[in-house]
């Protein structure tokens, strides 16, 4: 199975090779894996890796009911479907961007934007509609009190565990793709600090039990983040397009107001009201006064970030705006006068003839008979 289209041969085990050969070897890697379900000496350590342990039974008036928690074990699971979204990500890049690229001739720089672009709008658009099918199956659209009564959501349904399992999983191949894509060192700091941000949330939720909150705060994150890179999508096939920024400006500014308000709604009023608030880390509850103010602290100190960093890129492009109509004005006045239609003999001005030395020409006398 091949995703490159090979150019030039590299000698192995070298770095274009690992770089060029990336994708094949993870998929060897995942078949190994694979296989290893096909043994029973194997097929416990292989399990391990492909499905979500730590589950439990427990009987509900519908019937017996698996729920799962989190555990060590996760770390085999997560690098697992870290291969499967290294393998996905080769496949969305050869068949899909790449063959996009080839149309649009981009230059290398808006290249490299398209392909960050397209990788995460079809991650975003996966994600959040997932994250609102889970949202809509769970009951906590219509009673938005579940997503901090009951606490601490130490259980989890399967579809809730496998959903952040893969979260972790995209984030984390998110960090050796900056190798395999050969990202410029200019852009890696930029990239890191959303990465970092991104699994550090997605982190805190699922280890503080406040995965009912994160799947709200992840799907309206998610959204809008969609937003801006389908917008940057659709401007580099149509530089003259750009109404889809301004909505997307509104619906940035609108995603952190709803997202702060929601975390002092869960954490600051619904939590704080709770009875047990003890530290219990066998039962999963973190719910202290310390543990809110940090997990508080630490969204609301990056939607803030987020917004200033999003009004001074406003400002700047506005300044640069007013300074680049300034000079367009500046230089309509410059512009030299229109040029006055001239005969052989001179010039008329204001309906008089006038000579070439700016006189009137004398009348010609008549000789008297």
């Amino acid at each position: 199975m091949a995703f490159r289209r090979r150019n030039k041969s590299y000698p192995f085990f070298s770095q274009e090779f690992l770089i060029q050969n990336h994708a094949d070897i993870v998929f060897s890697l995942v078949i190994f894996i694979l296989i290893g379900l096909m043994f029973e000496a194997t097929a416990k350590t292989a399990i391990l890796f492909i499905q979500p342990q730590f589950n439990v039974s427990t009987l509900t008036p519908d019937g017996e009911v698996t729920l799962y928690h989190y555990g060590w074990k996760d770390c085999a699971t997560v690098l697992f479907y870290l291969f499967i979204t290294i393998i996905l990500h080769a496949v969305v890049q050869e068949y899909i961007l790449d063959k996009i690229n080839r149309r649009l001739h981009l230059s290398k720089s808006k290249n490299t934007k398209f392909n960050e672009s397209g990788q995460l709008c079809v991650f975003y658009l996966v994600s959040s509609l997932w994250s609102f099918y889970i949202l809509a199956t769970e009951g906590y659209i219509l009673h938005p009190s579940s997503l901090w009564e009951n606490y601490p959501h130490s259980h989890l349904r399967f579809q809730v565990k496998f959903f952040y399992l893969t979260q972790l999983a995209y984030w984390f191949h998110a960090l050796p793709e900056l190798y395999f894509q050969k990202v410029r060192k200019e852009e890696i700091p930029r990239q890191l600090q959303y990465i970092s941000l991104y699994l550090s949330h997605i982190l805190a939720a699922y280890l503080l039990n406040l995965t009912r909150v994160g799947l709200v705060l992840l799907f309206l994150q998610y959204l809008s983040e969609m937003g801006f890179h389908l917008s940057r999508l659709i401007y580099f096939i149509d530089e003259t397009h750009h109404k889809m920024f301004e909505l997307w400006s509104v619906g940035f500014v609108l995603t952190r107001m709803v997202t702060l308000t929601l975390m002092f709604l869960a954490v600051g009023f619904g939590l704080a009201r709770s009875e047990n608030q003890t530290l219990d880390w066998e039962a999963g509850n973190f719910n202290t006064l310390s543990i809110r103010l940090l997990v508080l602290f630490l969204v609301c100190s990056t939607q803030s970030w987020l917004l200033w960093k999003f009004f001074r890129f406003q400002l700047r492009r506005t300044r640069e705006y007013r300074l680049e109509q300034a000079k367009k004005r500046a230089a309509a006045k410059q512009q030299t006068p229109r040029t006055l239609k001239r005969d052989s003999v001179g010039h008329h001005e204001n309906g008089v003839l006038k000579a070439e030395n700016g006189t009137s020409p004398r009348l010609k006398k008549l000789k008297a008979p």
